[in-house]
């Protein structure tokens, strides 16, 4: 008698779906580039501030000069793929500080007399304030978010999936002024002149935007962690210590957490002295190429830009090998080489998908695909019969859209901001404007694998996923759909009670131009 089994459905492993997804990718490149798929539109020029005809159209890989470009490419993409390097610096912090304790006694302290739901809504809400630091929030407090679940005796996969939620969700709200910004409001300025020659924006002229932004959505989506995504993780299976020892803060982790947080602290203290300007030898981190203080903090030339994830990067360990010295839990050399390197363990599989989704956004970039969708829908924007209200909805909508294809900001923005002088003739100021395009693409930047950080939560989530199913691009992307249904509906009612009441998007600005 034959004993009848039931197979486990595996589904399609996120190398392998990324794989398939470059394989369509080139043979689409093919069709569309046959068939002569482009986008015109009128692109100001940076240099003249005149419109300029510019054509995007498909790039075809689906043939032997695309076959050579592949092969050619590939390595150096995947080696100049900045998320690697990003992730494996900070990594080796994060490694030390976990290994000596830092990491397990700095939260115990933290979070042992606070309620779960307190937790929760104060990491999300300092995952949201982190926008600040632009893309390298991302490294940083995925793995950090992990660690806070597991440590709390909750499932890092749910600390993953919230701190990506928090940071793509909340990377429109700032109540500083940040680099990504910074570049968005050269867009934004010389489109405006178009309109209007005299033009000025002001560097806090959304800020009332964003209070409200942060306050309703880190309330939103830590309500969505603990009543909805929490009783639907399953149930993690923690390795067997002794609790109660956790939980006692002894001599020895007190003696570290003090030497720590003084290494800390003193380090900190030099660094901030260096970016302020007119003290004695101080300064020294600022790019003078720049006129206002914000752009010598955060100019693409700028320490901030170029530097910081290093300066991240040495906090962590000095904190992570102070609290060892003091505590004892490092006591040579060796033992602070083989504390750096912890974090790395098991690193090949992350690696194996940094080298598919690197080779896949390479593919997808070359080919144009997203460009040609940006510029088609500018022109959507530019040649409606739309004002006030509709066209703003038309503008969100729109972003929501090209942020699936092209999901940096300053790129997408780089192509939609030519419909600036448009919607200042249909009554949108510009930075209403560049306020709409920038929720829109927070409510679906953690929806898209071309997104480069997509990875960094995926590889994480398989990192700690404890099933024999992988979890796939599907599971990932899933994970992300409450939060991104919630977080367009909370933009889409800001949009909508900002224009309809008339408020102040900041100081000196409105709705209208």
């Amino acid at each position: 008698m034959k004993k009848h089994r039931t197979k486990e459905r595996i589904g399609l492993h996120p190398v392998m779906m990324l794989l398939v997804l470059c394989f369509v990718t080139i043979v689409l490149s093919g069709i569309l580039s046959f068939f002569d798929v482009q986008a015109t539109y009128n692109r100001v020029s940076s240099l003249t501030g005149e419109y300029v005809v510019t054509t995007e159209a498909v790039t075809s890989l689906f043939n032997l000069s695309g076959l050579k470009y592949i092969f050619t490419t590939t390595v150096s993409s995947f080696a100049n793929f900045v998320v690697l390097s990003h992730l494996i610096i900070i990594l080796l912090g994060i490694g030390i500080m976990v290994k000596s304790g830092f990491l397990k006694t700095v939260i115990t302290m933290l979070t042992k007399k606070m309620k779960k739901t307190t937790v929760t809504y104060v990491w999300v809400l300092i995952c949201i304030l982190a926008s600040i630091m632009g893309d390298l929030a991302y490294i940083i407090f995925i793995p950090l978010g992990a660690l806070l679940f597991l440590y709390g005796k909750r499932n890092p996969m749910l600390g993953i999936i919230t701190s990506f939620a928090s940071l793509t969700c909340g990377s429109a709200l700032s109540v500083f002024l940040t680099s990504i910004d910074s570049s968005l409001l050269d867009y934004t300025l010389v489109n405006a002149y178009i309109f209007d020659s005299s033009y000025a924006i002001s560097s806090f002229g959304y800020i009332f935007v964003m209070l409200v932004g942060i306050i309703l959505l880190s309330l939103i989506i830590s309500n969505i962690v603990e009543n909805y995504m929490a009783k639907r993780m399953p149930k993690y299976e923690f390795p067997e210590s002794d609790i109660e020892d956790e939980l006692v803060i002894t001599k020895k982790k007190m003696r570290g957490l003090i030497f720590s947080l003084g290494a800390g602290l003193i380090y900190l203290l030099i660094f901030i002295y260096n970016i302020i300007p007119g003290l004695p030898f101080s300064g020294n981190l600022l790019d003078y190429s720049q006129e206002l203080y914000i752009d010598k903090l955060f100019s693409y030339d700028s320490f901030f830009s170029q530097g910081f994830v290093f300066v991240v990067a040495v906090l962590f360990v000095l904190l992570g090998l102070f609290y060892g010295i003091g505590a004892k839990t490092i006591k040579n050399n060796k033992e602070f080489v083989d504390a750096l390197g912890h974090s790395l363990n098991g690193i090949g599989k992350i690696l194996v998908m940094i080298f598919a989704v690197s080779t896949f956004i390479n593919i997808f970039k070359e080919t144009n695909i997203g460009n040609v969708v940006a510029a088609s829908l500018a022109n959507l924007i530019n040649n409606s019969n739309f004002s006030g209200l509709p066209i703003s909805i038309l503008l969100f909508i729109t972003s929501i859209i090209v942020t699936f294809v092209v999901p940096s900001p300053i790129s997408g923005w780089s192509t939609l901001a030519s419909t600036v002088p448009t919607l200042m003739q249909a009554g949108i100021s510009p930075e209403f404007a560049q306020v709409i395009f920038r929720l829109g693409n927070a409510v679906s930047i953690g929806l898209t694998p071309v997104f480069a950080y997509f990875i960094v939560y995926l590889a994480f989530l398989a990192t700690y996923n404890q099933s024999s199913k992988p979890v796939t691009l599907k599971d990932a992307i899933k994970y992300q759909l409450p939060f991104a249904g919630a977080t367009c509906a909370l933009f889409l009612g800001i949009i909508l009670v900002w224009y309809i009441v008339g408020m102040p998007l900041g100081v000196g600005t409105s709705v209208a131009p």
